[in-house]
C-alpha cells in the first residue's frame, strides 16, 4: 500500500505530512504562509522530488488530494468527471478507491491536529506554530511507540 500526503492548514499556516500505511504520521513539513497553495509548499519543502524518488525507484507511488493534478510521475490524484458530466464507471471506481485509502492520511491529521488542544485552539504566533507541530508529531510517535521498541 502507498503512503499518503496531504496538508492542512492551522491559524493561516500550511503543514504537509506525510503517513505511513497505517495512518501514523511519519513527517511533517515547516510551517509555510496559509496563503500558499498547496503545491507550492510541497515544492519549497522537496517534497515532491522525495515522492518522485519513492515512485521511480521504490515503485512506492503516493497518494494525493486534487490539489496535486499534474504534480508528476508517481502520485496518484482524483481523475476529474467528463465534460459531458457522467463519469465512466471505471472513473467512480478509481476515485472510490483512491478515497478509501487516503482516509489513513488524513488519519495522521487527525492523530496530529484532533488529539492535541494545542494545536486546535492557539493564539501563539503563526512562526511559532511549526514548533507545536513538531513536538505534536515527537507526542504521537511516542504514544503509538513509533518506531517499535524491540523488546
Amino acid at each position: 500500500m502507498p503512503g499518503t500526503s496531504a496538508s492542512t492548514a492551522t491559524s493561516a499556516r500550511t503543514f504537509k505530512q506525510s503517513s505511513a500505511q497505517d495512518g501514523l504520521p511519519i513527517w511533517t513539513s515547516p510551517a509555510s504562509p496559509g496563503h500558499l497553495h498547496g503545491l507550492t509548499v510541497a515544492a519549497n519543502h522537496d517534497v515532491l522530488g522525495a515522492l518522485y524518488w519513492s515512485a521511480s525507484e521504490l515503485n512506492l507511488p503516493a497518494l494525493a488530494d486534487s490539489s496535486y493534478e499534474s504534480a508528476g510521475h508517481g502520485l496518484y490524484t482524483p481523475i476529474k468527471n467528463p465534460a459531458d458530466g457522467k463519469p465512466l464507471v471505471d472513473t467512480r471506481v478509481d476515485n472510490l478507491l483512491l478515497r478509501s485509502t487516503r482516509c489513513h492520511g488524513e488519519r495522521g491529521f487527525a492523530l496530529l491536529t484532533q488529539r492535541s488542544q494545542t494545536l486546535q485552539h492557539t493564539t501563539a504566533s503563526p512562526s511559532r506554530i511549526g514548533d507545536f507541530v513538531k513536538a505534536a508529531l515527537v507526542l504521537t510517535h511516542f504514544r503509538h511507540r513509533y518506531p517499535p521498541i524491540p523488546c
